[in-house]
């Protein structure tokens, strides 16, 4: 299991953007409290801010979605989201600054089916007394401004007590470390693992787009929605920078068209529409060039020199403590797809500081696999170049770093890769058709309450965790 560390002294910085915090992940001294209390004081929502961004705009990909709509019921007929409207079911997962919970609406809206939310809870005293609460607001900017396929929609935000809460859509599919550990061979098939390495390639290139470096890329945090398709969560270690200025580049790309040459006896004016005599066809080269224009937009000014991430994903420029910037995600990418393909990760040691070593000294190798066709063994060669070309320890020379996902995208791994329709393609697995297959019982994900259970108050379950 990963462990993910945070730098307490806190160093991150941008051409244009103010100094953010990074802190430690070590767990909170404070012990479990009597948090049934909570319904008999505030319960208070951040309306400027929630209001002002909820009821004006939606997220346009998911506008005309039953989530959006019973959550503008709720807000038109109270006009503000509460705790009191929600239904915590169970704990899903955590972090380093929060628990998640499975959620649903209190009272359903009729006409409407009921749907499940994922709501991420932040104890902000506690956040505070461990200097972390600039982090879970940077991360709550992040989803309030992000509006992308792969990434969270925030469907609301509020503060309940101490705690703040934020209503995301939920991925009933679990996260890919899960799911590969039910792999054969507990890794993925490379035509899967080409699947979700393009959707998270898309995520961050929107993400860069917004001046946003990840910097916490791994299999735990990339999730599975009902369709199959992936999201990428846990924005806590990501810093921001203000501007992005988007450039145009042209590149020129040589075509090599092969057409028959007629070589008739007939001297003609004229190429005739059929031989007058039996010819002999060869083929003719023709080249074509043509000028491509890309629009790249990535934040190569956006520097931080904070000791963040995951110990077997750190790239080597935050290790040494020189300063890092976007290229770091590009190389998280590179040990993401080998951890998919081979099962671990590339400088994985005995312990936390000789993978540390590793990364800085240890050259890239790959594990032998079998290969069961020349096809197979030919994608092989590809991804490992990919790998090679992403898992670079200068981040000068590693690709992307200048000029972004344009330069990973046209990399052979990704050939054939339509990029605008890959919300068409079928994932390699799909949660909704696992659970139509296991018939009613595999689908009974949450458990069911009793009437006395649903009609009771509203209340925060005792078991709720301090991070």
């Amino acid at each position: 299991m990963t462990t993910t560390i945070r730098d307490e002294s806190d160093k991150d910085s941008t051409t244009s953007s103010s100094t953010m915090p990074e802190y430690s992940s070590r767990r909170s001294w404070m012990s479990s409290t009597n948090l049934s209390s909570i319904s008999s004081r505030r319960s208070s929502i951040s309306s400027t801010t929630e209001l002002s961004y909820f009821s004006n705009s939606h997220k346009p990909h998911k506008s005309n979605q039953i989530p959006w709509e019973l959550i503008r019921r709720v807000r038109v007929e109270s006009g503000q989201i509460k705790l009191e409207h929600f239904r915590l079911l169970r704990r899903v997962g955590g972090g380093d600054l929060g628990s998640v919970y499975l959620c649903e609406i209190r009272n359903p809206v009729v006409g409407l089916p009921q749907c499940f939310y994922a709501m991420k809870v932040v104890d902000r005293e506690a956040a505070a007394i461990r200097k972390k609460l600039q982090r879970a607001e940077m991360e709550k900017e992040i989803l309030e401004i992000i509006d992308h396929p792969f990434l969270p929609t925030l469907y609301a935000q509020f503060e309940a007590s101490h705690y703040s809460c934020l209503v995301m859509e939920y991925c009933p599919g679990g996260d890919l470390h899960a799911l590969r550990q039910r792999q054969p061979g507990k890794r993925f098939s490379i035509s899967s693992a080409k699947f979700y390495a393009a959707e998270i390639l898309l995520a961050l290139e929107y993400l860069h787009m917004m001046g946003i470096v990840y910097r916490d890329l791994k299999p735990e945090n990339v999730l599975v929605r009902s369709d199959g398709h992936i999201m990428l969560s846990d924005f806590d270690l990501s810093f921001k920078c203000d501007e992005v200025v988007p450039t145009i580049i042209k590149s020129k790309t040589k075509t090599i068209v092969k057409t028959p040459r007629n070589n008739s006896y007939c001297a003609m004016p004229i190429q005739p529409v059929l031989s007058c005599f039996l010819s002999q066809k060869t083929e003719q080269k023709l080249e074509i060039q043509e000028t491509n224009q890309e629009i790249v937009a990535e934040p190569i000014n956006a520097r931080s020199k904070s000791f963040v991430g995951t110990h077997e994903y750190l790239a080597p420029e935050v290790i040494s403590g020189q300063g890092h910037g976007s290229a770091v995600d590009w190389w998280t990418l590179g040990v993401f797809l080998y951890e998919l393909i081979f099962g671990t990760t590339p400088f994985k040691g005995e312990n936390n500081e000789k993978t540390l070593i590793n990364i800085l000294k240890k050259p890239l190798t790959f594990p032998r696999i079998g290969m069961s066709s020349a096809k197979e063994y030919d994608e092989m060669m590809k991804v490992q170049d990919l790998i090679c070309r992403l898992v670079v320890k200068n981040p000068k020379k590693r690709i992307g770093s200048l000029n972004g996902s344009v330069e990973i995208k046209r990399h052979e791994f990704f050939k054939g890769v339509n990029w605008a329709l890959i919300r068409s393609i079928k994932p390699p697995e799909v949660p909704s058709e696992l659970v139509k297959m296991r018939g009613v019982r595999g689908a009974a994900v949450v458990p069911k309450l009793s009437k006395k259970q649903r009609e009771e108050p509203y209340q925060i379950p005792q078991y709720f965790d301090y991070f």
